[in-house]
């Protein structure tokens, strides 16, 4: 695969809805055609590969293909299994293989992907301690260091998302709630007194 771009049939200015759509199409049509089950194991494989760049590029995470000092560049991974689950949006599945490796075979790489779980979830604490930990383990990867230093800029506090009309901030289990205020700190109780 020589242009990740051509190859999922989309620009390099599409949005991550256009870059998933088109991957969906491609991976179906790939599971319906009367190929072996060789020749389908492959062109799935570069499709993954060719969705993982083009996302990564989108994002604005592109060092994590090119960077010399990141343990992925675009295929290296112990965990590029798992690397494909999160990036086509199969969280519970990543999450079930990275859960089946015993305690003491989790690398920086594991912690870090189990932060990537955490983070798309909304788990923003256990994301932030994940990263924290990939980075002590390994510090001169880039990768683990960019989503940490992000975590650090964009942290809202861990679980709390936002505040309701009456000044109660809520967190994403209770917030569809009319006053959650009776749910909030994460179903611990009425902490902030609002009604």
């Amino acid at each position: 695969m020589n242009n990740p771009y051509e190859f999922l049939g989309v620009g390099k200015n599409a949005s991550e809805q256009e870059v998933m759509n088109a991957y969906r199409s491609i991976a179906a049509s790939i599971q319906n055609s009367s190929s072996s089950d060789s020749e389908k194991t492959s062109r799935m494989n570069e499709l993954n590969e060719a969705y993982d760049y083009v996302l990564n590029e989108i994002r604005g995470t592109g060092a994590y293909y090119n960077n010399s000092n990141s343990s992925y560049k675009g295929g290296s991974s112990q965990f590029s299994d798992v690397r494909q689950r999160i990036n086509a949006g199969r969280i519970d599945d990543a999450e079930t293989i990275l859960d089946g490796i015993p305690n003491n075979m989790r690398t920086a790489e594991w912690h870090y992907l189990k932060g990537m779980i955490h983070q798309r979830r909304g788990w923003l604490n256990e994301a932030y301690r994940c990263y924290q930990t990939a980075c002590s383990m390994d510090p001169s990867n880039s990768e683990y260091a960019a989503a940490f230093n992000a975590m650090n800029m964009n942290s809202t506090g861990g679980y709390r998302t936002s505040r309701n009309a009456s000044g109660c901030s809520t967190c994403d289990i209770c917030q569809g709630l009319i006053c959650a205020d009776c749910c909030c700190e994460c179903m611990g109780g009425d902490l902030i007194p609002c009604c």
